[in-house]
C-alpha cells in the first residue's frame, strides 16, 4: 500500500515537472521582444507571442498625458445662418448637431487637440462649421474665445486658436505605423460639457476604413477604425497610442441610434498633421493629385478583370495631362506602393497620396499585365483652368466637372478643388451665381469672372433639398 502510494506521487510530481518546463519554456523573459518557438511534450511546435511585463497595456501615463492637451468647444450658430434641413450625414454618424427647423439661435459642442503651444488646436470641420462664435475650455477650466485659422471639408479637419502661450500639446505620431490590434485612447467630451475629458480605450480594429455607402461620404477616406467609446462630443478629441501621441482625430461613428455601437472612425494623424501645416503655411490646403480613378482590387475584381492578385489599387481611368499618365501609367495598371508604403486599397492610396504636397515626387509600383513595374510620379496639383471641356462633354470649374440641365448647371463631380472645399457636392444644381440665373457652365464661369472678391451659388443639392455655399476668390 505504501510503496504504490510512493509510485503514484512520484508520478504526479513527474508529471507536474514537466508541466512545470513546458510552461517554462513557453514563458518570455522579461524586456525580449522576441517571437518564441516551444514543444509541446508530445514534441509539436507551438508559435509564441512575447508577454513580457513591457507589453501589458497601461494606459496611466498616456492618459495622464495627452487629457492635459484635449479641449471642449462649443460653437454658436445664428438661426439665421442655418438651413432649413438637418445635415444627413451627421445623422447617420450620430455626430454633431446638424441643422434644424427652429429659429433661434443654437448652440454645439465638440472636442479639439492643442498642437502648439501658443493655441493652435485642431477640430473637426462638422464641429465649427457656421459657427459665429467659438468657445475653447482648457482641462484646467480656463475658457477662451476661438477663431478659425482654415477649414478642409474634404478631411473633415478644421484648426482654430485661441490667445494663450504655454499651453500643453500632443505631438504627432506616424499613423502610418499603427498595427492592426494596437491599444488606443479616445479623449473627448462626449454628449456634452458634463462629460468632458473622457477618457476611453480600444484596439484599431482596422486601418483604410471607407464609410458605409448608404452615407454621404467624405472625399477622402482612409479612416482609422477602433472599438474604443465614442460619442456625440467626442467629434474632434484625440485618439493617442500607448506612448500618448496623436494618431488621429476622432471624427465619426456609425451607429442607427445615434449613440455608441461599437464602431469608431479616426481620421489618421499624418493627414491631420498634412492639412494641419497647409492651414498654417498656406491658409489653404495644397492638394497633391495623382490624376486617376480606379477601385480596390479584391477577389470579385481580380476575376472581371483577370488580375494575378486581389490587393492593391486598379486603375480604371487615367487623366489625361495628369501626373499619372505623364508617369507612364496606364488604364488597368495595379498600384501596389507608394515609395515602398503597401497599397491594398483605393484609400490606402487616396492617404498616402494625400501626404505629398503638389510638385513633390514618389516612387510608384505598379502590376502591368502580372510583371512588376516602378515608375517616378511628380504629383500635379490637379487645377485645370476653368471653362476646359473634358472628354466627357463637362466644363471645368475649380475643379468640379459642369453640364447644363433642364433646371440649371449640374455639378457631375466636385472633384478635390476649392469648389469642393467649400462645400460642393456632387448632384447640387446650381441655379444662381451672386444672384445672377444661371442656366449652361458658361454662365457660372462668366459671372465669377466678374465678381471682384467672392462667389456665392446657391441651388438645389442631390436631395431635393435648398442649398448654398460660398468662397473667396483667388487674387
Amino acid at each position: 500500500m505504501k510503496k504504490g502510494f510512493i509510485t503514484v506521487l512520484l508520478s504526479v510530481l513527474l508529471s507536474g515537472l514537466t508541466a512545470y518546463a513546458i510552461v517554462k519554456s513557453a514563458a518570455p523573459e522579461q524586456g525580449t521582444t522576441q517571437t518564441k518557438t516551444v514543444y509541446t511534450s508530445d514534441g509539436q511546435a507551438v508559435r509564441t507571442v512575447n508577454l513580457s511585463l513591457s507589453d501589458y497595456p497601461d494606459f496611466t501615463y498616456a492618459a495622464e498625458n495627452a487629457v492635459e492637451a484635449v479641449v471642449f468647444v462649443k460653437v454658436t450658430i445664428k438661426g439665421q445662418q442655418r438651413q432649413q434641413y438637418r445635415d444627413p450625414l451627421l445623422d447617420f454618424f450620430g455626430f454633431g448637431n446638424g441643422y434644424d427647423y427652429g429659429g433661434g439661435d443654437r448652440q454645439g459642442s465638440g472636442s479639439g487637440v492643442i498642437i502648439r503651444p501658443d493655441g493652435y488646436i485642431v477640430t473637426n470641420n462638422h464641429v465649427v462649421s457656421g459657427a459665429t462664435t467659438i468657445e475653447v475650455t482648457l482641462n484646467n477650466n480656463k475658457t477662451y474665445e476661438a477663431t478659425v485659422i482654415g477649414t478642409d471639408p474634404v478631411t473633415d479637419v478644421a484648426l482654430i486658436k485661441i490667445d494663450a502661450t504655454d499651453l500643453p500639446v500632443l505631438q504627432f505620431a506616424d499613423s502610418d505605423k499603427l498595427r492592426l490590434g494596437e491599444w488606443v485612447l479616445a479623449i473627448g467630451s462626449p454628449l456634452g460639457e458634463e462629460l468632458r475629458s473622457t477618457i476611453t480605450a480600444g484596439i484599431v480594429s482596422a486601418k483604410g476604413r471607407s464609410m458605409p455607402s448608404n452615407s454621404r461620404e467624405f472625399k477622402i477616406e482612409s479612416f482609422i477604425q477602433t472599438d474604443a467609446a465614442v460619442n456625440p462630443g467626442n467629434s474632434g478629441g484625440a485618439l493617442v497610442n500607448k506612448e500618448g501621441e496623436l494618431v488621429g482625430i476622432n471624427t465619426a461613428i456609425v451607429s442607427t441610434t445615434g449613440s455608441y455601437s461599437g464602431y469608431s472612425f479616426a481620421v489618421p494623424s499624418n493627414i491631420v498633421k498634412k492639412v494641419v501645416s497647409d492651414l498654417i503655411d498656406f491658409g489653404s490646403v495644397k492638394r497633391a493629385m495623382l490624376g486617376i480613378s480606379g477601385i480596390t482590387v479584391d477577389n470579385e475584381a481580380a476575376k472581371k478583370f483577370n488580375l494575378s492578385v486581389t490587393e492593391g489599387a486598379y486603375v480604371a481611368e487615367i487623366s489625361k495631362g495628369g501626373a499619372a499618365d505623364k508617369a507612364g501609367l496606364k488604364a488597368g495598371d495595379v498600384i501596389t506602393a507608394v515609395d515602398d508604403v503597401k497599397i491594398a486599397s483605393m484609400p490606402d492610396l487616396q492617404a498616402k497620396v494625400n501626404s505629398f504636397h503638389p510638385g513633390e515626387k514618389a516612387t510608384v509600383k505598379i502590376l502591368r499585365d502580372g510583371k512588376p513595374m516602378s515608375m517616378s510620379v511628380t504629383f500635379s496639383d490637379g487645377n485645370v483652368a476653368n471653362g476646359t471641356v473634358t472628354s466627357e462633354g463637362t466644363v471645368m470649374f475649380y475643379g468640379a466637372e459642369l453640364k447644363a440641365v433642364d433646371n440649371g448647371v449640374l455639378i457631375v463631380s466636385a472633384g478635390n478643388g476649392k469648389l469642393a472645399r467649400a462645400g460642393a457636392e456632387d448632384g447640387f444644381v446650381i441655379r444662381f451665381v451672386n444672384d445672377q440665373k444661371v442656366s449652361k457652365p458658361q454662365d457660372v464661369i462668366d459671372i465669377a469672372k466678374k465678381s471682384k472678391r467672392s462667389i456665392f451659388i446657391e441651388g438645389v443639392t442631390a436631395t431635393g433639398r435648398p442649398g448654398y455655399f460660398g468662397f473667396g476668390k483667388d487674387e
